[in-house]
């Protein structure tokens, strides 16, 4: 009888651990599991030769291991996005006082747009345990938390990209930090007296006061909550100066690929002028011969030309010259796992004089 109690509690107690580790804060998976990291590529409605849905995506985690087309669509509450901004919404972690939440994008859902903010988009939900920040290219998105998860009809035409990963709360200090160099419009945010005294930068932001510099950009070390490692450089509106070219290909000592949006009279050149260089890329295809071109594509990211370097990028700025006065950033992992999926879909890129496939 005591043995058949003690194995009948040891059942609970397990359950128990279960449910409060299902219960974290974190990037949730395509079935709504937590997962360290995951990246999302939404397909451009107009693609070579073909005219799709503008809602159809591509997934990666570690556990994926490659690109993968999801069974779901980007603008129905499944699947990643949706799994993990219902922590935000379903949870009604907005109301609670145990955690802190900031939407913020340059180009808010029904806002007015405003200039002087950061090109810049992303969601942060957090508390005292962990939390996550996801890192997207997507206007008017997401919704206030009292509406639930809306995926905007504007988004549908040009590819996006969408990067969360999963912090402790140590991490968000950091993050926090970085983010005053890019000064995103915060237009909806909540930071609870609990969390107010260690995060004084994320009050500000949330209050709509512009923090004051010690420089004119910032480069950290992050870690995510399974230990991979990513570095967040965040440059503000007085570097003046293409974030590629200027600072990240020269830090990370790489030559780099690059894809943004290159409206037509708007994009910089490819540059070879400084001892690392940046390079356009102008068309990608992804698994099963889904090829388009950069205009038809809002995602900003990159890749190292090198193999062997194994960086990849994702963050906020194209490679125009009116973003040269921005405020933004970019989250740089080294794992390879994600630079062999992202290097891979280059299909074309320019080069300094010549164009190059792959």
């Amino acid at each position: 009888m005591a043995t058949h109690f003690s194995l009948c509690l040891q059942i609970v107690i397990v359950f128990l651990c279960c449910t409060v580790c299902s219960a974290d804060i974190s990037c949730r998976n395509e079935a709504g599991e937590p997962v360290d990291w995951f990246v999302i590529y939404k397909l451009p409605r107009y693609k070579i030769g073909e005219v799709g849905s503008g809602v159809d995506y591509m997934y990666l985690d570690s556990s994926v291991r490659k690109w993968q087309m999801s069974k779901f669509t980007v603008n129905t509450s499944q699947g990643a996005l949706g799994n993990t901004l219902n922590q935000l919404y379903m949870g009604k972690a907005y109301q609670s006082n145990s955690s802190v939440y900031a939407l913020y994008n340059d180009a808010p859902p029904v806002l007015d747009y405003i200039q002087g903010y950061g090109h810049s988009k992303g969601v942060l939900l957090f508390d005292h345990s962990q939390g996550f920040w996801l890192l997207h290219s997507i206007p008017h998105f997401p919704w206030f938390p009292e509406r639930g998860y809306l995926y905007p009809s504007s988004g549908k035409v040009n590819g996006q990209t969408a990067l969360c990963v999963t912090y402790q709360y140590e991490q968000f200090l950091r993050i926090a930090k970085q983010l005053i160099y890019i000064y995103p419009r915060f237009y909806n945010c909540s930071v609870p007296a609990a969390f107010s005294a260690n995060l004084p930068q994320l009050v500000q932001l949330c209050e709509g006061t512009k923090p004051s510099l010690a420089a004119d950009k910032r480069v950290d070390q992050l870690f995510s909550i399974r230990g991979d490692k990513f570095v967040s450089f965040a440059k503000s509106e007085h570097f003046v100066d293409d974030i590629y070219t200027g600072w990240v290909a020269q830090v990370l000592d790489t030559d780099l690929l690059v894809e943004t949006w290159q409206r037509q009279g708007h994009e910089l050149p490819s540059n070879c002028s400084l001892p690392k260089h940046t390079m356009n890329t102008k068309r990608i295809q992804l698994p099963g011969s889904i090829l388009f071109w950069s205009h038809y594509d809002h995602s900003k990211w990159c890749v190292s030309l090198a193999y062997e370097d194994q960086v990849t990028c994702l963050g906020d700025l194209n490679r125009e010259r009116a973003q040269l006065w921005r405020g933004g950033g970019l989250v740089c992992s080294s794992n390879p796992l994600i630079y062999k999926a992202f290097r891979q879909i280059v299909d074309w890129y320019i080069g300094c004089g010549e164009r190059h496939s792959r």
